[in-house]
């Protein structure tokens, strides 16, 4: 446990501020790839003749691919270092998001595939790295990590359709328009790359943290939330298309669910590192999206935006929240790196099925109420999850409290 605090303290940022600046940056690269596909999923869906099966495919390929690479994130950084690796991340998404800009349907997937599977990668290690040079402000930077990822999906969100129209590119051009912030992301991060820094040795091997149950909380509480926000990220603009909404307007519900969320975003981890357990605010926070998800369901026109609002609080919480407890439930980077992945790989291949299972149900009933209420129906478990990961415990032998840093 020393050696493992002297190494972490040995590869400290020399300039914190700067490297804060840096993660926001990368941070705000991780979801546009992801947020800026529902809001043309219509016209896109025209264009191509995808059929339902095939359109819950590519709402669902992002997030299995999510799961599927972050497996792969520490043995990366263990050979090449975190700063080259999440370098060369910044330039295979925006690669990857250039692609799709070909306008086939091969192409479509192959691109999306390919941004995806780079993203993982960084959701991994960017977690590792706060943990490593933000020891005492750890809350705070996971704040701005999590501030930039809500942030930079709700404006894919809401801008892609705009873009696309103002600048007549088509659906095609829209979404290979994020490409560019991946490459202004790189070259803000280039300086840090001359840093090779690894995770130092964990005590907590791979093996063990699948036999431990609070991992498994963790995991499957951050896989249930992630699986209900891509759910909502997906389908949510064809909800309110089918209710009679324009494009724009539907993409701007569901901007205004993912804004609401930049500022919780920012204040809630470091509220939650304040805090010995976070219980009450995981429940909270699923409680919150159970009301706003019934509203969408029950009375979706009578106060649209009322129901988004709550629903983006809910999910707003959640995500934040889980993402903190990978900082808050570790005692060292590696396990930090270990739990992150392990969450990640397991939690999005759970929330890969959330896109798809509410794209297979619609298109079974022609309906979107027996697929909201599957959404209802799994917070219930997301609930009972994040209580019991909300407590005051490290993953690892004995499940020791973990201690109570006010300030981090």
């Amino acid at each position: 446990m020393a050696q493992a605090t002297a190494i972490d303290k040995r590869t400290r940022a020399p300039h914190p501020v700067l490297l804060g600046l840096a993660i926001g940056l990368v941070a705000a690269n991780l979801r546009p790839a992801l947020a800026s596909v529902g809001p043309v999923l219509t016209d896109l869906r025209t264009s191509l003749g995808l059929s339902g099966a095939e359109a819950s495919a590519l709402t669902a390929a992002p997030v299995l691919c999510l799961g599927a690479a972050a497996a792969a994130a520490p043995a990366l950084a263990r050979r090449w270092g975190m700063e080259p690796v999440i370098a060369a991340i910044l330039a295979v998404i925006g690669a990857g998001l250039l692609l799709r800009v070909g306008g086939g349907t091969t192409v479509l997937f192959a691109g999306t595939v390919l941004a995806s599977g780079a993203i993982a990668i960084a959701n991994v290690l960017l977690p590792a790295i706060i943990k490593r040079d933000f020891t005492q402000g750890s809350g705070t930077m996971m704040g701005v990590y999590s501030m930039a990822l809500t942030g930079s999906a709700a404006v894919a969100a809401g801008a892609t359709v705009p873009i696309g129209d103002a600048l007549r590119l088509g659906w095609q051009g829209a979404l290979g328009a994020w490409a560019l912030p991946a490459v202004v992301a790189l070259l803000g991060w280039l300086p840090f790359t001359r840093s090779r820094h690894s995770p130092p040795a964990s005590r907590t091997s791979e093996g063990s943290l699948l036999r431990d149950p609070l991992a498994w909380q963790v995991t499957v509480f951050f896989g249930l939330q992630s699986l209900s926000f891509y759910a909502v990220l997906a389908w949510l603009p064809s909800i309110y298309r089918d209710h009679g909404y324009s494009a724009a307007a539907a993409g701007l519900l569901l901007s205004t669910s993912v804004l609401v969320q930049i500022p919780i975003s920012l204040v809630l981890p470091s509220l939650a590192a304040r805090m010995p357990a976070q219980r009450a605010l995981i429940a909270g926070a699923t409680l919150v999206t159970i009301v706003g998800l019934a509203g969408v369901l029950l009375a979706p026109t009578a106060a649209p935006y009322l129901w988004v609002l709550l629903v983006g609080v809910g999910q707003g919480s959640a995500f934040p929240l889980g993402l903190t407890l990978f900082v808050l439930r570790t005692r060292t980077t590696a396990d930090t790196a270990r739990l992150s992945a392990m969450a990640q790989t397991c939690g999005y291949l759970i929330a890969a099925s959330g896109p798809l299972l509410v794209g297979t149900v619609h298109d079974a009933t022609r309906s979107w109420t027996p697929a909201i209420a599957l959404l209802l129906l799994l917070a219930v478990p997301q609930l009972v999850t994040g209580v019991l990961a909300g407590r005051n415990r490290y993953v690892g032998p004995a499940q020791q409290p973990s201690p109570h840093r006010p300030g981090s």
